[in-house]
């Protein structure tokens, strides 16, 4: 056989169960048993997905200490024809797990990839909370520096989704609450498990449980849009101040801050520039008008 005839192989990425192992789909469950091979975050944890369904497909461990080694691997298999299926311990892979790294050495590659639709954390939190869907913004895991949780906190302009640990849930509503109290939100826990709960409340009152009572299990935080106009001018200028004085250009700076804030890019970006033109006129004269005096 020529290389031309030789069969180029495919990825298929294949969400699992978040929870409850009866959530896996009927396409996931054929993919897994076809593929040649399975690449998947934790061995053990997939094990017990593939032991329920009588499946014996080999495993591959990629996490992220390994993937972009074990991408190149993978994808000189895939170019000898071989079938790599893709999961994560739970949901869909690439969502705040690993996959990215293979997903594109295989595009670079020109080897297809097939995403299968599936289970996700992020979604069903998000129906769960009873917050609007209709505009939503997904940021993985919350920063763990409090003003930049704040800043993301009070700026947002739609629905929040969030992953959180259980260890760091009490203290990133109560800074939630200490920006306003009434702000809606959902703590969505251990969803489609034994111990699901979903508690709707304002930031307050989740704050204020779950000071008192520890969360446990794996945390979906959603969190309302802030009220209109909650992040100030004052506060976003700030903000572009702290960007440009850290080294980012003053333009692309301006414009990430007006989609956290709202305020226009245009408007912030001319501030910035009159307090520059001020300062640098200042220091010419000696100083403010009157100081050299």
């Amino acid at each position: 056989m020529t290389p031309a005839e030789v069969a180029v192989g495919r990825l298929v990425v294949c969400p699992t169960p978040i929870g409850n192992l009866q959530d896996v789909t009927q396409r996931v469950l054929v993919a897994l048993a076809e593929a040649d091979a399975i690449a998947c975050e934790d061995t053990r944890h997939t094990r017990v997905l593939l032991a329920r369904y009588s499946l014996t497909t080999p495993l591959v461990s990629l996490h992220e200490h390994n993937e972009r080694a074990r991408a190149k691997e993978l994808v000189g298999r895939m170019r000898a024809g071989a079938v790599v299926a893709l999961v994560s311990d739970a949901g869909t892979p690439l969502v705040s797990d690993p996959g990215f790294a293979l997903v594109r050495e295989c595009l670079a590659a020109e080897i297809g990839v097939e995403v299968l639709p599936g289970p996700s954390a992020v979604t069903t939190a998000l129906v769960a909370s009873g917050l609007p869907a209709d505009r939503w913004l997904f940021v993985g895991f919350l920063p763990r520096k409090r003003a930049e949780l704040e800043r993301l906190l009070a700026h947002t302009g739609e629905t929040l989704v969030a992953f959180e640990s259980p260890r760091r849930l009490a203290g990133t509503l109560r800074a939630l609450a200490d920006a306003d109290a009434e702000r809606p939100a959902a703590v969505c826990r251990e969803l489609t498990k034994l111990h699901e709960e979903v508690r709707r409340g304002s930031a307050g009152e989740l704050a204020g449980h779950f000071e008192a009572t520890a969360a446990r299990g794996e945390i979906v935080l959603v969190v309302g849009a802030a009220p209109a106009g909650a992040g100030s001018n004052d506060e976003a200028l700030q903000a572009l101040r702290d960007l440009v004085a850290a080294g980012a250009r003053a333009r692309p700076a301006a414009a990430a801050v007006a989609r956290l804030t709202g305020v226009g890019a245009n408007e912030l970006y001319r501030e910035l520039t009159s307090e520059a033109a001020t300062d640098a006129s200042a220091e010419m004269t000696g100083g403010p008008l009157g100081a050299g005096q």
